[in-house]
This record gives structure tokens, C-alpha cells and sequence, in this order.
């Protein structure tokens, strides 16, 4: 496996420094270091977009209505908040902060997304959208596993040490093959659905559903395979239980025939 962390997306800021570096050096640090450099960068719990649509609403809902709300607006449309979502959002803001507040944010927004394109959301691909979903990185190609998979799938490791954790997601219709998890004491494997929709399922026994919040508890010597619904991405924490000569055998693909029948 990769055992590369995924390093979270720094966001670099310079406004403090710039403009207040001289008279108040604490307030820039803190503005650009603190603010940006760590609680805008700690995106493993709320993404981007999600934090760009609390900060435009606690700007509002405080009648901040100048240039830094419309820094906000931009920020939020490069962060891959649509057109859509901002009126919706500003709408609803209007009937919780006061209609006057909803009127100016709406004259910035009508600014900001003029074009009339929302290239930033646009430009996403159906994995940066999926991201957006889930609070576990989606991580990296998994190209050491490749072989044993059917379509793309991708590898987080979450913790190293004490228990290995990683997260696997896998993109609509990407499944792995048969295998089965040995081990001469304890061993086996567990696995908990963190986003989307998938499946799980055992040798001559009925596939089981996988949706957030599903936990397989995997024995050792159980021949399995488990991943995404064809229209569906779907993640799982993926936990190897500690045991004595531990290994995996990989077998046969899950055929088209096999899976097509899944519903």
C-alpha cells in the first residue's frame, strides 16, 4: 500500500502582512498564519466549500458588507460553491439576518459570478465533487492494488501507527476481486462505510449493502470481495485485525455477470 500521507491543501495568505505588517505585526501573523495558515488549511473536517459558505453567513448575519464580503463571495465561487448554492444561500440568510443584508450580499454575488459561468464548479471533477462529501481524504490512485481491481480506486492512510487505518474509495462500478485474509491467529479485517454507496459480500452468501455508517467485521479465511454500485462512488475505512501469520490471497475477478445483477 501507499504509505504516503495525503498532505491537506495550505492556503497562503499575505493581506496581513501587506497591509498591516508595520502597525499591528500580531494581527497580521495571526490573520495570515493562524486564521488562513491553520483553520482555513484544516479542510480534514470541513472542506473549503463548506467553510466559505459559514464564513459568507457569519459575515452577513454581522452586516459585514464590504470588500472583504465580496473577497468571501469570490473565494467561496473559486471553492467550488455554484451560482445556485450562493442564491439559495443569501435567500436564506435574508429571512434569518433581515432583507436589506440579503440585498447587499446579492448585489456583490451578482458581481462576482457575472459571467455567468460557474467555471470554478465546472472545472471539478466528479472526484473533487465527491470530496466535497465525505470528511475522510479521498487520497491517491492506488496503484500498487491496481491489478486486483476493476475500474480506478484510490488510498488514504489516516494513521500508521497503533492500528493502521486507511480510506479506500472506490468510483462507480470500481470493485476488487475475490480474496481472502489468512492467518494461522486472530487476524481478518474490518471495514466501515464512510461515503456513498456499495457493496460487501461473501462467498455463496447474498451481497450486503455498504452506506455511511455500515460496519463488516471480516474473519479470517472468508473469501470476499467489496466496492462501489455501478452508480455510485463509495469510501470505507479499511482495518486490518492484528494477527499471527497474516497474509492475503488474491483470487479471481467479480465478473460483470456477477455484479450487473446487484440492485
Amino acid at each position: 500500500m501507499n504509505n504516503q500521507k495525503k498532505v491537506p491543501q495550505k492556503i497562503v495568505q499575505t493581506a496581513g502582512r501587506e497591509r498591516l505588517g508595520d502597525f499591528a505585526p500580531d494581527f497580521a501573523r495571526y490573520n495570515d498564519d493562524i486564521l488562513f495558515g491553520e483553520v482555513w488549511s484544516k479542510n480534514d473536517v470541513l472542506s473549503l466549500h463548506d467553510r466559505s459558505i459559514v464564513t459568507i453567513s457569519g459575515l452577513v448575519g454581522s452586516g459585514v458588507i464590504d470588500s472583504s464580503l465580496k473577497y468571501h463571495i469570490q473565494s467561496a465561487k473559486n471553492n467550488g460553491v455554484t451560482k445556485a448554492e450562493m442564491a439559495e444561500i443569501i435567500t436564506q440568510l435574508g429571512f434569518y439576518t433581515g432583507w436589506p443584508k440579503a440585498w447587499a450580499a446579492f448585489t456583490m454575488a451578482k458581481e462576482v459570478y457575472a459571467d455567468g459561468a460557474d467555471t470554478a464548479a465546472a472545472t471539478l471533477t466528479d472526484k473533487d465533487k465527491y470530496q466535497q462529501e465525505i470528511m475522510f481524504p479521498v487520497g491517491e490512485p492506488n496503484t500498487a492494488y491496481a491489478k486486483y481491481f476493476i475500474g480506478q480506486s484510490y488510498l488514504a492512510p489516516l494513521s500508521l501507527t497503533q492500528v493502521p487505518v486507511f480510506n479506500v474509495t472506490f468510483e462507480p462500478g470500481c470493485r476488487n476481486n475475490w480474496h481472502i485474509h489468512h492467518a494461522s491467529k486472530g487476524g481478518g479485517q474490518m471495514l466501515i462505510c464512510v461515503g456513498g454507496q456499495g457493496w460487501y459480500q461473501e462467498y455463496g452468501k447474498p451481497a450486503v449493502k455498504l452506506v455511511p455508517g455500515t460496519v463488516v467485521n471480516i474473519p479470517a479465511g472468508v473469501k470476499h470481495w467489496h466496492g462501489a454500485a455501478a452508480d455510485s462512488w463509495m469510501s470505507h475505512l479499511a482495518m486490518e485485525v492484528p494477527g499471527e501469520g497474516t497474509g492475503s490471497e488474491w483470487c479471481e475477478p467479480v465478473s460483470d455477470e456477477e455484479y450487473n445483477k446487484l440492485k
